[in-house]
């Protein structure tokens, strides 16, 4: 067992890492039978598949740094004011996986006091993992990637997970974003943040997330010189909520907060 001072960021990475192989392999087991759906209360789809990884994913950080707080989109939060809390999206894509678009996958994250740190993002469907850290790398399968420097939202390629998560009061936002930029695609999931960070796109904008969708994206749009905030330009925090705008740069970041102002 390893106490919450003694791990250093190393062990902290491979320790997520390792929380990513065992989720990888549950969610490929998975894939392989019908899944039994149910509806939230929120009206988002959650499998049984959801909430067994999360709980095996929650029993090992237990086991591991009983000291660090966990913050489950299955099973909320505990611990939360402690320096370093695990924010865990056992499933993200619960809809994609249910109809096999292969854009699903597991959000790992670790923030310290309060703001995303640490990030993995793995697709076992793709093959495809990220694994990054605040300000300092971010890695596609053990290859440094870096976003790219578009500062023009007019030559910017964006994604938006699903327009019908912004409500009536948000479309108008949605809607001065798709007028501005080279084009728009919907319904990357995740992995449209993860196409960012690769410099594949230059934006992503999205609406009715939670700090377990985005804290583990954060991460690792930032080691790879992106920027992602709330819609008024503050800092991603564990109650955050609403609209989030990340970007390849600091400068077209600055332009869209603008823009969507």
């Amino acid at each position: 067992m390893t106490d919450e001072s003694s791990g250093s960021a190393d062990e902290l990475i491979a320790f997520a890492e390792r929380l990513a192989d065992e989720s990888n392999r549950m969610l490929r087991a998975a894939a392989a039978r019908a899944a039994t759906v149910n509806v939230k209360a929120d009206n988002s789809f959650v499998t049984e598949t959801d909430r067994a990884i999360e709980t095996r994913l929650r029993e090992r950080i237990g086991h591991a740094y009983p000291g660090h707080g966990i913050l489950g989109e299955e099973y909320g939060g505990q611990r939360l004011d402690a320096e370093l809390v695990w924010v865990l999206d056992p499933l993200d894509g619960t809809a994609h996986f249910i109809t096999g678009i292969p854009v699903y996958g597991t959000l790992i994250g670790l923030s310290r006091a309060g703001r995303p740190w640490l990030g993995v993002l793995d697709y076992p469907a793709t093959g495809d993992r990220w694994v990054g850290v605040h300000g300092s790398f971010a890695r596609h399968n053990g290859v440094p990637v870096h976003a790219r420097d578009c500062a023009d939202p007019a030559a910017a390629l964006a994604t938006c997970s699903n327009p019908d998560f912004f409500g009536p009061a948000d479309q108008p936002v949605l809607a001065r974003l798709r007028a501005a930029v080279r084009y728009t695609m919907y319904g990357a999931s995740s992995y449209g943040f993860a196409m960012l960070a690769s410099g594949r796109t230059d934006l992503a904008v999205d609406c009715g997330l939670k700090p377990y969708d985005v804290f583990a994206p954060a991460a690792v749009l930032s080691g790879a010189g992106g920027v992602m905030t709330d819609r008024h330009g503050a800092e991603l925090r564990l109650d955050s909520s609403g609209i989030f705008v990340a970007a390849g740069n600091a400068a077209l970041h600055a332009r869209v907060l603008e823009l969507l102002r």
